[in-house]
């Protein structure tokens, strides 16, 4: 099946499946998506993710989705940088989502990292989401 946006599909998988009240949601792997991964993770949006094959060789991720008192930790879920328009910003323009209540997922040179690890290491990019 050929998919013009992974990571908006991904991003749109968790809503769904957050809506639904599922605790685990599955999707294609790719390297990107682990990443961003990794950053709700390591942000607590997230319980983690476990990657698997599947009998026909495609690569597989399940992500467990992380509740609090049965509402989603994850309140709203925003793809900023689209196939058909991406967004880069230098250090100093990358938004800042709920006055630092959120958090933006940023492309960089060193890695896909958070909003705060940008503006630590110094460094823009392209500004992939924002999870608040």
């Amino acid at each position: 099946m050929m998919m013009n946006d992974p990571l908006g599909d991904m991003l749109t998988r968790i809503r769904n499946a957050q809506m639904r009240g599922k605790s685990t949601v599955k999707t294609p792997a790719s390297k990107l998506r682990a990443w961003v991964l990794d950053v709700l993770a390591a942000e607590g949006y997230i319980r983690g993710y476990e990657k698997a094959t599947t009998d026909n060789g495609q690569g597989e991720i399940t992500i467990s989705l992380k509740y609090f008192e049965g509402t989603p930790v994850i309140r709203e879920l925003k793809r900023v940088s689209k196939p058909g328009r991406r967004v880069y910003m230098g250090v100093q323009d990358i938004p800042v989502v709920r006055n630092g209540l959120g958090v933006s997922i940023v492309s960089t040179p060193k890695g896909v990292m958070s909003d705060a690890a940008a503006r630590s290491a110094n460094v823009g990019g392209e500004v992939l989401c924002t999870v608040f």
